[in-house]
Formats: C-alpha cells, structure tokens, sequence
C-alpha cells in the first residue's frame, strides 16, 4: 500500500470513529470529510482493509445498504436506533 493510501486510510478511520452512535454518512460524506470528495468508492475499500471501527454506520448516499454486509449493517444499526424498512435506513437518531 503506497503511503497516501494510508494516509487516507488513517482520515477515513478517523472520520467513521467520529461518527456517533446512530448516526449515519454516505461514502461520499467520509470521502469529503477525509479530504478526496472524489473518492466514496475508495472509502468502501479502505473500510474493508480496516478493522475496529465502526463501519456499519456508512452507507450509500440513497441510505440503502449495499451487498453482502446488509444484513449483519442493518443488525448493528438497529441495535443503535436505527430505523431500517427494507434495506432502506428511515429514521437515525438525529432524524428524530
């Protein structure tokens, strides 16, 4: 891994830590907030490569969930007050 990639790795991480607890941000928003607003793709591969931090509460700027991790996201974000109908989030803590 080149070193700007862990330097952005390292914002990502510290952009999703900030994260409260049932809160969400698209992948475009961590992109933005990490200083590549071009890079939400980028930020789903970073969150794969990483570990210990809460990767559940970023989702696709629709507020769906994306593959694989739907269900096991929508578990964690449920479990934190998110309201989820589908795969769709509805209502966050700050929503309400």
């Amino acid at each position: 891994m080149t070193k700007d990639a862990q330097g952005f790795d390292a914002a990502v991480a510290a952009v999703v830590r900030a994260i409260p607890r049932g809160q969400v941000l698209s992948y475009g928003q961590v992109a933005a907030r990490a200083g590549n607003p071009k890079a939400a793709r980028a930020v789903a591969r970073s969150l794969g490569r990483s570990s210990g931090i809460p990767w559940w509460r970023v989702v696709r700027a629709d507020r769906t969930l994306a593959g694989a991790v739907a269900d096991p996201q929508a578990r964690l974000l449920e479990a934190e007050g998110v309201r989820i109908e589908g795969r769709r989030i509805v209502a966050t803590a700050s929503d309400r």
